[in-house]
């Protein structure tokens, strides 16, 4: 029998310290080929759209897929989970939840490969449902101790700074600008839904790492240029999907400022088969996260085997 399960589930049974575990098991299985994902796909109708994505890992031996939809009236997401062996469904989860952890996992994973190991201050560019997660996920990894937030609306960004600091414990302060919130930043995290940069490259500090989470659409951009022609590395969960989806890097690539083949894949990098202990102290790294299914695969994989473990969950009549 097959198993569904709820966003309140999911809140329930994956903490961000497991899903860290689990997309760094991810981007593991990628680099070394045990996984295997397959790109977003888009349907576009006048009233809104329908994206799927897919995956599969041998060593979980369970496929999946997730669907979601975008209106006016909102986003809804689910996964699929199918057996390797027999094709039978394994479970159905609702994803919203899991798909802001698993993208906050993800930025968390890239920052502990690659930023520096004292970083200490992080700034945020966004105060969304996937902010929270970010920071969760980014001093989960590092010894953060000091968080700058910036968005346009004021109001939110004090009352998102307060809810922060109140939930993590460390400092946490509303910026005056998306300026003010990077230039003191050894991490930051661009998490909004901007279809213009909101980042630009000349407000980095030297060896400062950035995480760029917030858009998946080729028209879209959310640093400027300014931030890939720095990098001393630039790193993606996909680089098949990033060709399709990823507009910071379509921008930089046209004009001839950074090549294709300049853009590893950050399962590479935790699979141990692109060293980068050799950064230098001020050079600027950045990871473009697109959202790949077989980050969403693993964290439903997790979250499915201690559901089964407990008895949660709604057996469904397939």
């Amino acid at each position: 029998m097959a198993r569904f399960l709820t966003e309140d589930h999911v809140r329930q049974l994956l903490p961000m310290d497991e899903a860290l575990a689990q997309v760094e098991a991810c981007f593991h299985a990628l680099g070394t080929g045990q996984a295997r994902n397959q790109p977003r796909r888009r349907i576009r109708l006048p009233d809104g759209m329908m994206h799927v994505m897919s995956a599969g890992d041998v060593g979980l031996g369970v496929f999946g897929h997730k669907v979601y939809t975008t209106t006016r009236r909102g986003a809804r997401f689910l996964v699929t989970l199918y057996s390797t062996e027999d094709g039978r469904p394994l479970a159905v989860l609702e994803a919203g939840l899991l798909g802001a952890i698993r993208t906050g996992a993800a930025s968390g994973i890239a920052t502990k490969y690659l930023a520096r190991s004292d970083a200490s201050v992080l700034g945020v560019l966004g105060t969304g449902r996937q902010a929270p997660t970010q920071i969760q996920a980014i001093c989960a990894v590092r010894p953060i101790e000091r968080v700058l937030v910036y968005s346009r609306n004021a109001e939110r960004r004090e009352a998102f700074a307060q809810e922060m600091a109140a939930s993590l414990g460390i400092a946490v302060e509303a910026a005056s600008s998306a300026q003010a919130a990077v230039e003191p930043a050894d991490v930051v995290a661009a998490i909004t839904d901007s279809k213009q940069p909101v980042l630009a490259g000349v407000w980095l500090k030297p060896g400062a790492h950035v995480n760029a989470a917030g858009n998946n659409m080729l028209v879209e951009q959310e640093v400027d240029t300014e931030v890939l022609r720095r990098a001393w590395l630039i790193a993606t969960d996909s680089l098949e999907g990033a060709k399709i989806e990823c507009g910071d890097l379509l921008a930089a690539v046209e004009p001839g400022i950074v090549q294709w083949e300049d853009v590893i894949e950050i399962g590479q990098v935790v699979a141990g088969r692109h060293p980068v202990n050799n950064r230098p102290a001020d050079a600027t790294t950045v990871y473009e996260s697109q959202g790949i299914a077989a980050e969403d695969l693993y964290a439903a994989v997790h979250v499915l085997r201690k559901a089964e473990a407990e008895g949660i969950g709604t057996e469904l009549p397939f």
